[in-house]
């Protein structure tokens, strides 16, 4: 019974390529939307509508949490209430007002996540101004082309990145009319702005001057911008992506429809920890769900390594995060197995198959061992704050292995989704509770279609078995262009099809599983996108080396290289460190391959790379990678797949050393 669940519904027949156009796989739709979309809630058209309506539904509920320093110590979480966050909103928007900013303007919103930065874009929302969140994973270089590209006039920033923004490398600064931190200002960094010509505020100046200018709200329309919110791309310029109000109060709408469908209902008990970056799209729409809902968000203080701290302290009920953190977790238990007695660690494998059999049998996991939980497993759920219902995996594929232990040992679903900046977040989500979903991103949301394209020059075929292909969606949920970059806009648009540049595969029972990317871009487990053939160019001229093949996946946070040996230079070391062995002899020395990692690490130095760029590991090779092994195409093309097949043993030799290096 449990195998013909079908988890989406398909409203159109895939068709066959011709006069050139690619085989296109049938069309999904998410089961609630079979009929066509569920209309959305008129009342609720914007970010704005969906934020203010709670502060009159739940003026007292706890929307904010954060945790105090105090003598360096971190204190437990202090609250503020929808009707103080909205209040205090209202002066921010006000002060913005009064100093000229007018609606339409872009403002900057650049720091960690805290309650000041979504008040910032509250007060962004009930002004009608577009909130442009600033980041630096992207390398310094980006605060200063998202400013200036998005003409950005006005920021607020937290305190430890003013000097980021003052600093002389970022030139579009002198454009900036104001700044406001979201505490204060050190001294000097007055003093710096105040000679570039800035005004600068802390949180409390901006406030008073809020509240001694009351200023009238200019709401939103549902067809006004929200956000421009900017995205790596595989190479060059990050890319704006425009969201409408409507785009993403509809996709809030549609998480709402898919969550009723579940007899565990969220509350306003509910409470959220907040760490991935309010930067990215995944963080952002989960928060714009919970102050819809009137439930309660906590924030993370700061610190990933000390997580666990204040996961005990706010006891949260959610949890989302990319697949390193579950990795951390799932480390983090298998280290406290290690501890156990051989007795003991018996009899939790025991009880973990038990449980297993049970939920593959199809009951849920809450019913499937109450036994097994209450001896096993209500210690794991303990040492995550004991409260916990959901987890959320998004960013990157979390690896089978891990998930299934999480559904099995945390006591509460555990669920994947798949998504892009440029669909407003999940466009895929997987069920709670159905074990067929395990290492699958789920079937499609609620206001949106999806179906598989050809990529014929990969070999995925989206009418083949299985059927494969690019993911391309439509919907209601899609951004509405790449800001002042409409030649991009086009390209990536087809017939309304937004081609995502992943490799699916769509199982029979109507879930999507992401294979493969591409453009040979591929997103490290940490959430990072990591551009190959870029980095070999970039690595190429390192004078000991001849060729190089960078290699990652999205399950590992580090990159390693197969380097094949420049001979003269290679022989030349050799020389001068007293070895007289052959080349192929010299590829097996540790000290060696030390030397290329070195080489290796100065050119990422000279060209400025992120850290998740490094290669942390190396193979060193005596032959050119070449057509008689087929690693190559006759155009010399580097043939991925073929090089992992061919150095797949020693690849995993290398990450296991890497990890157990650690």
């Amino acid at each position: 019974m449990e195998n013909r669940k079908v988890f989406s519904v398909k409203v159109e027949d895939g068709r066959e390529g011709r006069d050139g156009k690619p085989s296109v796989g049938p069309v999904y739709r998410n089961l609630l939307a079979k009929q066509g979309y569920p209309p959305p809630d008129p009342e609720m058209s914007t970010t704005w509508t969906l934020f203010s309506s709670s502060v009159e539904k739940y003026p007292g509920n706890r929307m904010l949490g954060w945790r105090k320093f105090v003598d360096g110590k971190v204190g437990p979480y202090i609250w503020k209430t929808y009707k103080e966050v909205y209040d205090e909103v209202l002066h921010v928007g006000s002060a913005l007002r009064a100093s000229g900013v007018e609606p339409g303007c872009r403002v900057g919103i650049y720091g960690a996540n805290c309650p000041q930065w979504i008040m910032a874009m509250e007060a962004c929302g009930a002004h009608s101004l577009v909130c442009v969140p600033l980041y630096d994973t992207l390398g310094s270089g980006a605060v200063n082309f998202i400013i200036d590209h998005a003409e950005v006039d006005f920021v607020f920033v937290q305190d430890i990145k003013v000097k980021e923004l003052l600093n002389p490398n970022c030139k579009s600064t002198q454009q900036l009319k104001a700044i406001v931190c979201f505490t204060s200002l050190a001294e000097e960094d007055n003093a710096k702005a105040s000679q570039m010509g800035i005004k600068t505020y802390s949180w409390t100046e901006f406030l008073h001057m809020g509240k001694e200018n009351p200023w009238e709200i200019s709401p939103p329309q549902p067809f006004s911008i929200c956000t421009i919110m900017y995205t790596s791309g595989t190479s060059g310029d990050p890319k704006g992506v425009v969201l409408t109000h409507e785009t993403m109060a509809t996709f809030v709408c549609g998480v709402d429809l898919f969550l009723d469908q579940f007899e565990d209902k969220m509350t306003v008990d509910d409470v959220y920890l907040s760490f991935l970056p309010l930067a990215h799209i995944l963080d952002r729409m989960i928060e714009e769900y919970f102050f819809h809902r009137g439930a309660s968000v906590g924030y993370y203080h700061g610190n990933l390594k000390e997580l666990r701290d204040d996961i005990m302290e706010l006891k949260p009920t959610f949890l989302a995060g990319v697949p390193r953190v579950y990795d951390m977790i799932h480390e983090g238990i298998q280290q406290a197995l290690q501890e156990l007695s051989p007795l003991r660690k018996w009899i939790f494998d025991a009880l973990y198959k038990h449980k297993l059999s049970w939920m593959n049998k199809g009951y849920k996991q809450k019913f499937a061992s109450p036994l097994a939980d209450l001896l096993a497993f209500r210690k794991v759920k303990a040492k995550l704050g004991g409260r916990l219902r959901l987890l959320l995996s998004g960013g990157a594929p979390l690896s089978s292995e891990v998930e299934e232990f999480l559904r099995v040992t945390c006591c509460a679903f555990v669920v994947q989704g798949y998504g892009l900046t440029e669909t407003c977040g999940a466009c895929t989500i997987g069920f709670p509770d159905e074990m067929c979903f395990v290492g699958a991103v789920g079937s499609p949301a609620v206001y949106n279609d999806l179906r598989l394209e050809e990529v014929s020059d990969m070999g995925y075929d989206p009418l083949g078995n299985p059927p494969c292909g690019e993911i391309c969606v439509k919907g209601k949920t899609l951004f509405s262009e790449y800001y002042k970059n409409p030649e991009l806009t086009r390209e990536s648009f087809e017939d309304g099809w937004f081609h995502t540049g992943d490799i699916g595969q769509m199982l029979p029972n109507g879930i999507v599983k992401v294979i493969d990317r591409k453009k040979n871009l591929i997103k490290l487990s940490q959430g990072e996108y990591v551009a190959l053939e870029y980095l070999e160019n970039v690595y190429g001229v390192t004078p000991i080396i001849d060729d190089v093949w960078v290699y990652g996946n999205s399950f590992k946070s580090m990159l390693v290289a197969v380097v094949v040996l420049h001979e003269e230079k290679a022989k030349k070391w050799a020389e001068l460190n007293g070895y007289t062995v052959s080349l192929f002899e010299l590829c097996s020395l540790s000290k060696l391959q030390n030397y290329v990692l070195s080489e290796l690490k100065s050119t990422a130095d000279k060209n400025k790379m992120r850290g998740f760029e490094y290669i942390k590991g190396v193979i060193l090779e005596a032959r050119a990678f070449d057509m008689e092994r087929d690693l190559v195409t006759a155009t010399l093309k580097k043939k991925r797949n073929n090089l992992l097949k061919y150095y797949q043993a020693e690849i995993d030799a290398l990450y296991h050393n890497l990890t157990t290096k650690k």
